[in-house]
């Protein structure tokens, strides 16, 4: 049984180190462990630290890609390389190491294809309140559209079977925390979510630059997720308010014009019309979204078939 714990990294030379070292050398179940690091085009030396570190696999982004991009490149080059299972951490030390023997255990039982560290949010001093709600709003959009029972679902410290890995389709390049477990969810594969430590803060997030962008960003990928996977539900919606606000402006002219006021409110017929309108496209539009969404369906299917097929 290989395990390959992924890094993604930029400019970590300075966390890296301490990183790798609070990794485990040895597990139950495990035969080999390898280290793979993926460098997404940093400036500094993270390569030369994680050379010197020992690590046994280093791939490189020759620029910065985002985060979501250098998950996916980790996970194709660990399927490459014959992982039985992906274990992916932050390079900046946020999780505890010693909590992979409790994220690999569900696989190696076969109780679970991926298992998510849920982090003690509550309890994460320099997490804001706000932060804190949206992380909260944000693990429920997931677990209803993923109907799985997920605790934290932007967590990135996460375990994956092999069998799931073939499975992931990365589409974001924002982040790929939310979009894995939704995908894996709607392929029927066992997800579980286990309690896990987390250690000091060493610096502040890369991706998360500012509350507001992270508002800005949070609402966007809520949104974002409800199109796509939800593209008929999210289009009849934004329909029917557009149908019945022009409703209301109908029914509203009938009443001025059986009064004998129906020259005065011409704007209003106009306006229900226009409405109308715009609600019958919107729901021609979710129909057309719904089929999108069906091909990319077979589409992942094929993707999955060539991914085992090259193995």
């Amino acid at each position: 049984m290989k395990l390959i714990i992924q890094i993604p990294c930029y400019n970590e030379e300075e966390y890296l180190g301490v990183t790798i070292n609070d990794l485990p050398k040895k597990l139950e179940g495990i035969d080999i462990i390898e280290y793979l690091v993926i460098d997404d085009g940093s400036t500094d030396k993270t390569v030369e630290v994680a050379k010197k570190m020992g690590v046994s696999h280093i791939v490189r982004h020759n620029i910065n890609l985002g985060l979501a991009r250098a998950f996916a490149t980790g996970i194709e080059n660990c399927l490459q390389l014959g992982a039985d299972i992906i274990v992916n951490t932050d390079a900046d030390n946020q999780y505890c190491g010693e909590d992979i023997e409790k994220l690999v255990k569900p696989i190696l039982d076969g109780s679970a294809d991926i298992v998510i560290g849920a982090r003690p949010i509550n309890k994460i001093k320099h997490f804001s309140t706000t932060k804190k709600i949206l992380q909260r709003i944000g693990s429920s959009v997931v677990r209803f559209f993923s109907n799985t029972d997920v605790l934290d679902a932007t967590s990135g410290f996460r375990a994956i079977s092999r069998k799931a890995a073939y499975h992931i389709s990365i589409f974001s390049n924002y982040t790929y925390t939310l979009e894995t477990i939704i995908q894996a969810g709607r392929k029927g594969l066992a997800i579980t979510s286990l309690p896990v430590r987390v250690n000091p803060v060493t610096r502040p997030s890369k991706l998360i630059k500012s509350t507001f962008r992270y508002i800005c960003s949070s609402i966007i990928t809520i949104f974002r997720i409800f199109m796509i996977y939800k593209p008929f539900r999210f289009f009849a919606i934004l329909s029917s308010v557009f149908f019945i606000s022009g409703l209301a402006l109908g029914i509203r002219y009938i009443y001025f014009m059986v009064q004998g006021f129906g020259q005065g409110h011409v704007q209003s017929l106009i306006l229900m019309l226009i409405l109308v309108i715009l609600g019958f496209l919107l729901f021609i539009m979710g129909l057309i979204a719904d089929l999108i969404a069906i091909n990319r369906t077979l589409i992942e299917d094929i993707q999955f078939k060539i991914k085992k097929s090259t193995k």
